[in-house]
């Protein structure tokens, strides 16, 4: 029976039952939900709601129930509606009247989001961990091929040699980013909701803060409705995972793209990579598939989310039972995405030969052979022309820009001198562009070396 069905003279259809129960869900949150349950009788207790002997029989039931739920012998009844009903039902049954005074002075309502709250934190905290040891992964493969170069794009069309560890960087700084969001979800989950009970808060002389104390939460919800009612937090959550799988999606695309035959860049290790059933000769990067299918999976729970509760009056509607799935799935699917990341990037193996050779094809020199003109004392603009006309003779031709001679130079300027074969060398041309973020040597070395500090700053906020 029900904890509610005083009111009630029959019980719920079981269809209506069945769909009405999110305890399948819930049980992700019973840690939670337990934690919540022993600060709110500590709290009774010390305002003399409940007795003392009553606070200590609750929690040295909740305690067991605790330890028999986390070794898998905890007996569930698919009857019970939710976590806190299936917890409650089973401590009153061991420790009689105890447990029924446990409810006293709080809803399901601050229940539930208190339990949410504590669960939204660790989610962030454990995205957070997940970012940064992928983001350790990049810095150790961006140092172990600094000296490497590839074709840097734009519209998927070669542009600029670009060094690989610049490359990698690029990823790195992103993720840095979805650090940040993960962190603000953390700090936007960290308010108490509990003693705001259905909706209006209690007659009973509940201390709030010493609860927010216990359950080690920042600040108190000042209003009682927003506490029921808001679930921010989780958009917040869901969003930072979004913004964090979209990323993962687009490194997980280029890799596809450097493994293939046509570029050839990385070979992924057998350990990360799938075969064929019917074709012997196939190596499939089916992990970074993933990674990039599941961005749909994790983005799909913020907009449902968003969708769920553009519409709900205050304070609390059952609709909102619908807000857990969905960000439990998103950070659970995220973490495993940034595992699975850290595993091939970690893993592969860079064709450095490969990259250099195409970082010398489609014309990547172009740009600094123009330089080459403006700083000869040619405007711009001119110089663009005068080598917007060469690549079309090349081209025409068959032939690359390092394939012309000094006199095919000098016939498109007299400014060209002898030395302008040194601007088409791939290395050279990445090498050379020292501005702070470019991807010139120095540059890049000193890159990492702020992205090592940003990493050890992050870390020691983890925990």
């Amino acid at each position: 029976m029900a904890l509610w069905s005083g009111r009630f003279e029959e019980a719920p259809d079981a269809f209506a039952h069945r769909f009405g129960a999110s305890l399948e869900v819930d049980k992700a949150m019973a840690a939670q939900d337990i934690a919540g349950s022993i600060a709110h009788a500590h709290m009774l207790a010390a305002q003399g709601i409940i007795s003392g002997d009553d606070a200590r029989a609750i929690e040295e039931g909740l305690c067991a129930i605790r330890s028999e739920i986390e070794a898998g012998t905890f007996a569930w009844d698919a009857a019970d509606e939710d976590v806190h009903m299936a917890v409650e039902r089973v401590l009153t049954e061991r420790i009689g009247q105890a447990g029924a005074r446990l409810h006293t002075g709080r809803s399901r309502n601050d229940q539930v989001a208190t339990d949410l709250r504590l669960l939204a934190t660790d989610l962030s905290g454990q995205l957070m961990e997940a970012d940064v040891s992928l983001r350790a992964a990049l810095i150790a493969e961006a140092e172990k091929n600094a000296d490497v170069v590839l074709p840097g794009y734009t519209h998927l069309q070669h542009a600029q040699p670009v060094s690989f560890a610049h490359h990698l960087l690029a990823y790195y700084w992103m993720l840095t980013r979805d650090f940040m969001r993960m962190k603000f979800a953390r700090i936007a989950a960290d308010a108490n909701p509990l003693g705001a009970a259905a909706l209006a808060g209690t007659t009973y002389p509940i201390d709030r803060q010493q609860t927010t104390d216990e359950l080690g939460f920042s600040s108190t919800m000042p209003n009682s409705l927003d506490a029921v009612s808001d679930r921010d937090y989780l958009l917040d959550l869901e969003y930072a995972c979004s913004v964090c799988a979209m990323h993962l999606s687009r490194l997980a695309e280029e890799i596809v793209l450097w493994s293939s035959t046509e570029f050839g860049f990385v070979t992924l290790a057998d350990a990360w990579s799938t075969g064929s059933s019917i074709m012997p000769q196939k190596k499939n990067p089916d992990f970074a598939e993933l990674v990039r299918g599941k961005t749909g999976r994790v983005v799909g729970s913020l907009v449902g989310l968003l969708v769920t509760c553009k519409g709900l009056p205050l304070a609390y509607n059952k609709d909102l039972q619908e807000c857990k799935e969905g960000a439990l799935d998103a950070a659970a699917t995220l973490t495993d995405c940034l595992r699975v990341m850290e595993g091939m990037v970690s893993t592969w193996t860079v064709n450095a030969e490969r990259m250099a050779a195409q970082a010398a094809t489609g014309f990547t020199a172009a740009t600094d052979v123009a330089d080459y003109l403006a700083k000869a004392g040619m405007p711009f603009r001119e110089a663009h022309e005068v080598v917007g006309k060469l690549v079309l003779d090349c081209e025409k031709r068959g032939a690359g820009l390092e394939d012309l001679t000094l006199e095919d130079f000098q016939a498109a300027s007299p400014l060209f001198g002898p030395d302008v074969v040194g601007t088409l060398n791939p290395a050279a041309i990445a090498g050379a562009r020292n501005s702070f973020g470019g991807t010139g040597t120095q540059a890049v070395a000193e890159q990492i070396v702020l992205a090592k500090s940003t990493l050890d700053k992050d870390k020691g906020q983890l925990g």
